[in-house]
């Protein structure tokens, strides 16, 4: 017997119903209610209906964050369709890539990006055509043109299993899978950060949005719709901490999701100390690693805020979780880098040997993680499929350890490992050391082919404001606290690392680059 599942629209509906008199999304001068937001997700849904998309269809929606997006994500899911959201930074030919995948049959595209319009119109059968996102409300085809329909449009009836979210991977290992996200598994994700990230959420609480709503700051969202918390839009498309740090003070905002990069951004910013930032009370960060000398920096502009999670969107986020008055437990001997917290209610961790034996305290292997937050599959990928899970488990590719009271610790990106004579070599072990430099503002370590040792590693640096070190400084640095295999071989400085549209080091990238200079 198949279950019913609760359509995620439903969310809305509650929050409509409940509370009719409060703001649920705040960008620029434009203020929705919750009934606004509601009757605009219906127009959606109607719009949808009338083009013939319904239950399990795709709907590719390639946009930056905008206050229709909003409107656009719970109007899909009313329509009972899929929502499948690309980060705005592709290019046309990575979007057209994801409409191969996906074979949607609409897309709902911002008006700036006429040029994705066309390459997924070619690279897929748009049986029910695009909608746009930010477009004169006159203009054909407008989102905000769409007619009120009489009435909320019903949600659409879903059952446990249906496909909700086609939520992409940051592809920073080659090209993006889509990571199947259910209606019953979101709920549960729902019910899940509330409990952990955010206890006593509510209507009287707001939400800042300073990264992409296509990927984890979406699913952010959903726990403030959950419970009628307001959500604040910027409206510059670039990260812009003066516009930020603002609003946090204008808008008495209580919580944001971000992630250690951006979170670095803003903190640095001279206007963090110009604004009453007293409101906040949850800045959850997560999305990668965040070096200690970062994560210190932080704490000491914001206060004891800082909720830390680690996840990957095979598992909505829900592998653990660092509460603000967890954030000075001490690490076991020898461990450099702190902890990333204790497994999120209802979900279980394995440190896994190659062989899937389960290592004991302290013992360094591949993250494994079960429960009802991990997702059921890649969207048309057995190869996948097959390879991330293992007697029910499913394997990060991270690599990490737990202590004796069940803290997590990750120690590094399973293919991010070199070998450099016969060693294993962790590059965040040595990242966290130079970042203690202060010449050291960012630090990535790659491996790269050595004709001697197989690999030796190479640091790209890039230098603090007035500061600098010449390489046997940096090597004479590390040399107090790392085996000598471990150090660098070359250092290198760049004016900046490249990252991914989600804040990550590509170090795929990084090792292009360098074999080319």
């Amino acid at each position: 017997m198949t279950l019913r599942a609760v359509n995620l629209a439903h969310l809305l509906t509650a929050a409509a119903t409940r509370l009719p008199g409060r703001d649920a999304v705040v960008s620029g001068p434009t203020r929705l209610s919750w009934p606004e937001l509601d009757a605009r997700a219906s127009a959606v849904a109607a719009e949808l209906r009338r083009r013939g998309i319904g239950r399990g269809d795709a709907v590719l929606v390639h946009s930056p964050n905008h206050l229709e997006f909003v409107a656009v994500m719970f109007g899909v899911w009313r329509a009972g369709a899929v929502f499948a959201p690309a980060n705005f930074r592709l290019t046309p030919s990575e979007v057209a890539g994801l409409a191969e995948l996906t074979t949607p049959s609409a897309l709902i595209c911002h008006a700036d990006y006429a040029d994705h319009a066309v390459a997924v119109a070619e690279a897929a059968d748009l049986t029910g055509g695009t909608l746009w996102i930010g477009a004169a409300a006159d203009a054909d085809g407008a989102v905000a043109g769409l007619p009120d329909p009489a009435g909320r449009e019903p949600d659409e009836p879903v059952w446990n299993g249906d496909h909700a979210w086609y939520f992409f991977t940051s592809g920073t290992s080659g090209r993006p899978k889509a990571v199947v996200l259910t209606h019953d598994q979101l709920g549960f994700v729902v019910n899940n950060h509330l409990c952990d990230l955010m206890p006593g959420l509510g209507a009287d609480d707001a939400q800042i949005v300073v990264a992409p709503l296509s990927h984890g700051a979406g699913v952010h969202l959903l726990p403030q719709v959950a419970r009628g918390a307001k959500t604040v839009l910027p409206t510059s498309t670039r990260l812009d901490p003066a516009e930020i740090w603002r609003l946090v003070e204008a808008e008495r905002v209580t919580n944001a999701f971000t992630v250690p990069t951006i979170l670095t951004t803003l903190t640095q910013a001279p206007e963090a100390s110009r604004h009453d930032l007293g409101s906040l009370r949850y800045v959850i960060y997560a999305g990668a690693p965040m070096y200690r000398a970062d994560q210190q920096h932080a704490r000491d502009v914001l206060g004891d805020v800082l909720v830390q999670y680690y996840g990957l969107g095979e598992v909505t986020g829900n592998i653990t979780v660092l509460p603000p008055d967890e954030h000075d437990r001490p690490s076991p001997d020898g461990v450099e880098y702190g902890t990333c917290g204790y497994p999120r209610t209802g979900m279980q961790v394995s440190i896994q040997d190659s062989d899937g034996t389960e290592l004991p305290t302290g013992g360094q292997g591949e993250i494994c993680v079960a429960g009802p937050a991990v997702f059921p599959g890649y969207l048309r990928n057995d190869v996948a499929n097959a390879e991330s899970f293992r007697d029910g488990w499913f394997r990060t590719g991270d690599l990490g350890m737990v202590d004796a009271e069940g803290y997590v610790y990750v120690t590094g990106r399973a293919s991010d490992m070199f070998i450099s004579g016969g060693s294993n070599v962790y590059p965040r072990e040595i990242e966290e050391r130079l970042l203690h430099h202060p010449a050291v503002a960012e630090v990535a370590v790659v491996g790269v082919p050595d004709p001697k040792w197989g690999e030796v590693g190479v640091a790209v640096c890039v230098a603090s404001d007035g500061q600098d070190a010449d390489e046997d400084e940096l090597r004479s640095w590390l040399g107090d606290s790392l085996a000598r295999y471990k150090i660098p071989k070359r250092f290198v400085w760049w004016d900046e690392i490249p990252k991914s549209g989600y804040g990550k080091v590509v170090k795929r990238t990084i090792k292009q680059r360098l074999a080319t200079s």
